[in-house]
C-alpha cells in the first residue's frame, strides 16, 4: 500500500468514525427529554425544592435521559397558569391555590379560565406558614396595626400574594388601607424593609427562610402574630388552612413562638405530562429521600406517606400514583 493510499484510508476511518460518534451523540440528543419545574424567588424555599429536585433527577440523566431545569418564577399563581398553558411541566403552588385553580375560584385569572380539571397532583412538601415581619420602629404589634402602614403585597402571581388579598378581603381592606401597597418580589423586599421603603414585608414560606433571615439581620425588625377572628374563620371553612407556629428563637428580635395560620407547599403538574416523567422526577425524590432531606432545614421532618395525601386537592397524577403503589404506599 501506498504512502498516499494509507494516508487516505486513515482518513477515511477517521471520518467514519467521527460520523459515528457524532451520530451517537445526535441519537442521545434527540432522545433527551427536558423537564421545567417552576419554583419562586431566589430566596425562597420554593426556589430550593425546584433545584433540589433537578439536582436528584440531573444525577441520572446519562441513564434516563431526563434534564430537569428549575427557573425562578413569579410563584404559586403563576407557575399554574403556566402549567396550564403548557409552559412549563411542573410547578410549586400553595395548597390553597391549587384547590382554587381547580376548581376554578377565587383569584381573577382561574375564575376567568375556569376550572383546570387537568390539573395533578405529585406531592406536598413543607408547611407554609404565612409571615409578617414588621420593622422595630415601625410600631406594628398586631397584624390590624398594618393599617396606614407602608406594606408590600408581593408580585401579583405569588401566592403570598393571593394570600394577603383573601385576608384583605374578609377584613374589607383594600389598597387605600395602607400608606404604601408595594409589590415587590420576595426577594426584594428584605433590602427594601432595611432600607426603611417599607414598614412590613409578608411572605408564605417554609421555615427558616433566607429572606427573613436577611431581614432581621440587617435592620431591627421582628415576627409579628396573624390571628383574629377573621383568621379563625379561614380556618374554619378551609381544609387547606391550619393555625401554624414560628417558633422563637429562629430570628432575631422573635425570641417567643409567634401565631399565625398556613398551608402546604405542593408540587403539581398537568394531567398532558407524560407519565413517564412524572414517576421519574418523583421516583428520583423518593429514592433519595434522605439526601433531599438534608437540602434545607424545612424539609427535616417530612414522611414520604404525609407527602402523598396532606394539602392535596387535585387528583395525584398517574405517573406519580405508578410508584406509590410499587412502593406500597397506596
Amino acid at each position: 500500500m501506498s504512502f498516499k493510499h494509507k494516508i487516505a484510508t486513515t482518513l477515511l476511518s477517521s471520518a467514519v468514525a467521527m460520523a459515528t460518534t457524532f451520530g451517537a451523540a445526535s441519537a442521545v440528543a434527540a432522545d433527551q427529554r427536558y423537564v421545567t419545574i417552576g419554583t419562586g424567588g431566589q430566596t425562597g424555599v420554593y426556589y430550593v425544592v425546584g433545584q433540589s429536585i433537578c439536582r436528584l433527577v440531573n444525577r441520572g440523566t446519562e441513564e434516563h435521559g431526563v434534564k430537569c431545569t428549575a427557573p425562578s418564577t413569579g410563584g404559586s399563581v403563576a407557575n399554574i397558569n403556566a402549567i396550564r398553558q403548557s409552559q412549563q411541566d411542573m410547578g410549586m403552588a400553595q395548597s390553597d391555590w391549587q384547590f382554587h385553580a381547580l376548581h376554578g375560584s377565587k383569584h381573577d385569572s382561574f375564575v376567568e379560565q375556569g376550572k383546570f380539571e387537568d390539573l395533578r397532583a405529585l406531592f406536598s412538601v413543607h408547611n407554609e406558614p404565612f409571615t409578617v415581619v414588621a420593622r422595630a420602629d415601625s410600631g406594628v404589634e398586631t397584624f390590624d396595626d398594618l393599617v396606614g402602614k407602608r406594606v408590600n403585597l408581593n408580585n401579583p402571581g405569588s401566592g403570598t400574594r393571593g394570600t394577603m388579598e383573601v385576608i384583605m378581603a374578609e377584613k374589607g381592606w383594600t389598597n387605600d388601607t395602607f400608606k404604601l401597597a408595594a409589590e415587590l418580589k420576595a426577594s426584594e423586599q428584605a433590602q427594601a424593609l432595611c432600607d426603611n421603603k417599607l414598614d412590613v414585608m409578608i411572605y408564605s414560606v417554609g421555615h427558616p427562610s433566607g429572606a427573613i433571615k436577611e431581614a432581621t439581620t440587617s435592620c431591627e425588625a421582628k415576627v409579628i402574630p396573624v390571628t383574629g377572628a377573621e383568621i379563625d374563620k379561614l380556618i374554619a371553612e378551609n381544609d387547606y388552612y391550619a393555625p401554624a407556629v414560628i417558633k422563637g428563637g429562629m430570628y432575631n428580635g422573635t425570641d417567643n413562638d409567634v401565631l399565625t395560620f398556613g398551608n402546604a407547599a405542593t408540587m403539581v403538574s398537568s394531567a398532558k405530562v407524560d407519565a413517564d416523567v412524572v414517576y421519574l422526577v418523583v421516583k428520583s425524590v423518593f429514592e433519595n429521600f434522605d439526601r433531599f432531606k438534608k437540602l434545607h432545614p424545612a424539609f427535616a421532618n417530612l414522611k414520604p406517606e404525609e407527602m402523598i395525601k396532606n394539602g392535596l386537592s387535585a387528583p395525584l397524577h398517574d405517573g406519580a400514583v405508578r410508584y406509590y403503589k410499587e412502593k406500597g404506599w397506596m
